[in-house]
């Protein structure tokens, strides 16, 4: 009767296996619900995507309209988010002296600059992208940009911009025209130059004779991509299943088997 009781080597050994199997069963649903959730991620990005771009083609078919109806409708309640890709038609002055050159733009295989200047209407001012500038092989050279002066009038394109990972912050201490940034802050930039811009940059029309290459694209990851990774992260969760099931029942097969070939011999 005593010896069919669990010895306490028994009872431990039962409780470090339990532990085990907790253990195995959280990392394992863990990880592969986050695979999962990385997978809707991009598959909603890709949704986005397309939704925008049907969204531009809409948009590209209808009149440009001015700053002043653009900020017309984001006060009847509607948020700057949905006049993200209006086209619009600005008439303003420029300030030659003012020039953000935007860094580690690459286009064709060359690394260079975007070029934004600023644009002064009767009530408004707003940062301009006015395309492309290759750079030179000398990091402490900046391109000779000819800058605008004076009044113009040109249509565009109106854009949010999205806030990346800066790994330092942006200072502006002693600031040197043209300005070299790492990214497009325009509360900074505001401050920077004493004038309240708009939460927007306009990018110019890709027809306008202003500026410089136009090689700016709305959407930089198409839907299709956004898919392709999403089938990614899809099946890295399955793999990631499959491979736990297999660590976990797998070798527990194998031993048995092993087991069963040594009861066999034994005999």
């Amino acid at each position: 009767m005593l010896s069919s009781l669990p010895s306490n080597t028994e009872k431990k050994q039962s409780r470090y296996f339990s532990k085990l199997n907790l253990l195995w069963l959280v990392v394992t649903v863990l990880v592969f619900i986050a695979l999962v959730k990385l997978g809707f991620w991009q598959s909603g990005r890709a949704l986005e995507k397309e939704l925008r771009l049907v969204q531009i083609e809409k948009l590209s078919a209808t009149k440009p309209i001015s700053l002043e109806q653009v900020l017309s409708i984001t006060k009847n309640g509607s948020a700057f988010d949905d006049v993200n890709d209006f086209p619009v038609y600005i008439e303003g002055e420029f300030d030659e002296n003012q020039v953000f050159l935007l860094d580690n733009q690459v286009n064709k295989n060359r690394l260079g600059y975007r070029a934004y200047q600023v644009v002064v209407t009767e009530k408004h001012a707003v940062l301009v992208s006015l395309g492309w500038v290759q750079g030179s092989i000398n990091r402490q050279e900046l391109p000779n940009v000819a800058a605008l002066a004076g009044q113009h009038k040109f249509r565009g394109h109106i854009r949010l911009i999205e806030v990346g990972i800066l790994l330092q912050e942006q200072v502006f201490s002693d600031v040197k025209w043209p300005l070299r940034v790492q990214q497009i802050e325009l509360e900074k930039f505001s401050s920077l130059i004493n004038l309240q811009l708009l939460p927007f940059v306009v990018y110019l029309d890709k027809n306008e004779p202003l500026g410089f290459e136009k090689n700016w694209q709305p959407i930089v990851m198409p839907p299709e991509k956004h898919r392709a990774y999403a089938f990614q992260w899809y099946s890295l969760a399955l793999a990631w299943l499959l491979l736990m099931l297999w660590a976990k029942f797998g070798n527990k097969s194998t031993d048995q088997k092993r087991n069963n070939k040594n009861n066999i011999k034994a005999k």
